[in-house]
């Protein structure tokens, strides 16, 4: 372990992007803070996901700090969406050029956390160590809790089988394989057509349809790179105050007042545009279920364009949920892909896998067989990666107890009952709603000044007042309630883990919006926060 002693100001649980920017905040501060990773190097999510054709679906020049000018003129992207790869190697320059791995402890997981009221410190174990310290911060990530189906036999298959979250870090070689793809969310809409193009067959089961726009990659010239550049500051000013965090034309029209052949325009200039941003066109598309179907339908008429065979392209089309409720997938020839002869589909929606067998897999009585199973089934995302630490707050309660109906947070930061700890991202917070980077550098900047101040005043212990923590997690229903987002089964809500409780997690009210709320709370002496000289 990295260090010369066990006893920190604040201890830091992961080195992704939120961990390595609250390990040099905290730093430049003069606090005595430190990280640990379980992994063998920085980045988090883009170290761990590693599967074929991964990439981000935020642009790259606006998916990266802001913090540093220097850092931003300086590195240099090549694609309009950063490749897996590219992202990790920004990470590890990120952590050389601020020598950040010498306050991380890498391949070293976090098994447990409590507080101790005598001494108003945590007490973190690691599989070989007790460490303590004043503050423990949370910067675990919300998608890094993979979620495997517990399908009868899956130990018992004698191939190759990976979990797009879990990929391994050489090669997986394809080639001459047949392999099944389970799942068809973001992860595996980028890695079928890549995983097509080298395998003899690939199998998709598919229990639920997604919406998918083009990505249309291409290389960023040097033109481009100089033209964001000279701009940053107002643009990522702008970015900070926006809905998302990510930029985009808004419209102040509703799609149901807009002629058809307007909004034909409109949609069509999206599409080739490309990108997340194809549903923020009208104000009323994620409010009105009519407007929403204007938007969908085009998408389910694209599909059936550019899908060869009628029946696969209507099982491809989404039917039971309105477009933007789940996170909007981009993509490199998605649909396409099953114009391949060697790419076939299976709905496994209404007659599901039932078994893992030791040849491949079973759908009621049709066995299948597969040299690779591939298993593209998500995340028990935002509370699955807390629940993985055995987290104790005042009274011994678990985090997992205190959840067990669902996260409750104030502001997404800070837990009643849970006193000097803070969540980057967490539930309640704009978080997977928006450009991750943006709300980080927010939480982060926000922690840093909070610990700065308690620190300045003497004050040693900072929790969230029960009473505020209800109000604000009435507030973040009541405006997600004013969406169409909760008629969606999606991760948002908990839908793809059995047993879940069934809560829109993240806040949807907005990235500028929530920096609003956050400031004026901090601005009002941490209202809504008991804090204890």
């Amino acid at each position: 372990m990295n260090g010369d002693s066990p006893h920190y100001d604040a201890i830091i649980i992961g080195a992704g992007f939120a961990g390595m920017y609250m390990l040099k905040t905290l730093r430049d501060k003069g606090f005595r803070a430190h990280v640990f990773e379980r992994g063998t190097d920085v980045g988090g999510t883009w170290y761990w996901n590693r599967y074929p054709g991964a990439r981000c679906d935020v642009e790259s020049l606006y998916y990266c700090y802001s913090f540093s000018e220097e850092l931003q003129q300086d590195w240099q992207w090549t694609e309009r969406y950063p490749s897996q790869p590219e992202i990790l190697r920004y990470a590890r320059h990120v952590a050389d050029r601020f020598d950040l791995r010498r306050d991380i402890s890498f391949e070293t997981d976090i098994r447990a956390a409590s507080y101790h009221e005598q001494t108003d410190r945590w007490q973190v174990r690691t599989d070989d160590a007790e460490l303590t310290a004043r503050f423990l911060i949370t910067a675990v990530g919300c998608l890094s809790a993979a979620q495997t189906p517990n399908f009868p036999g899956i130990n018992t298959f004698r191939g190759e089988s990976y979990h797009t979250g879990r990929w391994p870090h050489e090669d997986v070689a394809f080639t001459d394989k047949r392999v099944a793809v389970i799942g068809t969310g973001s992860s595996a809409i980028q890695a079928i057509p890549v995983i097509a193009r080298q395998a003899a067959q690939v199998t998709v089961f598919q229990r639920t349809a997604q919406f998918s726009v083009p990505a249309n990659n291409h290389p960023l010239s040097p033109e481009e790179q100089r033209r964001v550049k000279a701009d940053y500051s107002r643009l990522r000013a702008q970015a900070r105050t926006s809905q998302t965090g990510i930029l985009s034309e808004r419209l102040e029209r509703n799609a149901v007042d807009v002629p058809a052949e307007e909004l034909r325009a409109e949609l069509d200039r999206r599409w080739g545009i490309g990108g997340v941003t194809f549903c923020t066109a009208y104000q009323d598309t994620l409010r009105d279920p009519a407007a929403n179907e204007l938007t969908a339908s085009y998408v389910r008429e694209k599909i059936r364009e550019i899908v060869d065979d009628p029946h696969t392209a209507e099982l491809l089309c989404p039917q039971d949920y309105p477009i933007g409720t789940k996170r909007l997938c981009v993509d490199t020839d998605y649909y396409a892909t099953y114009n391949r002869e060697n790419v076939s589909l299976v709905d496994i929606r209404h007659e599901p896998i039932s078994a893992i067998t030791p040849g491949g897999l079973r759908v009621g009585d049709r066995e299948f067989e597969f040299d690779i199973i591939v298993f593209a089934t998500g995340y028990d995302a935002m509370t699955g990666p807390l629940f993985g630490i055995d987290i104790r707050g005042v009274g011994g309660q678990r985090l997992t107890d205190k959840w067990a109906a669902g996260p409750q947070t104030y502001l997404g930061v800070a837990c009643a009952g849970f006193p000097n700890m803070f969540t980057i991202t967490g539930p309640g917070s704009p978080s997977v709603l928006s450009n991750m980077i943006v709300s980080i550098e927010q939480h982060v900047e926000w922690i840093g000044e909070h610990l700065d101040h308690l620190r300045r005043n003497g004050i040693r212990r900072s929790e969230a007042v029960a009473e505020a923590e209800r109000e604000w997690g009435r507030h973040v229903g009541e405006v997600a309630a004013a969406t169409l987002y909760p008629r969606a089964a999606s991760w948002y809500m908990g839908a793809n883990v059995p047993g879940k409780p069934r809560v829109f997690m993240p806040y949807i009210g907005g990235v500028g919006v929530y920096r609003e709320v956050c400031q004026h709370i901090a601005d009002n002496g941490y209202r809504g926060f008991r804090l204890t000289a």
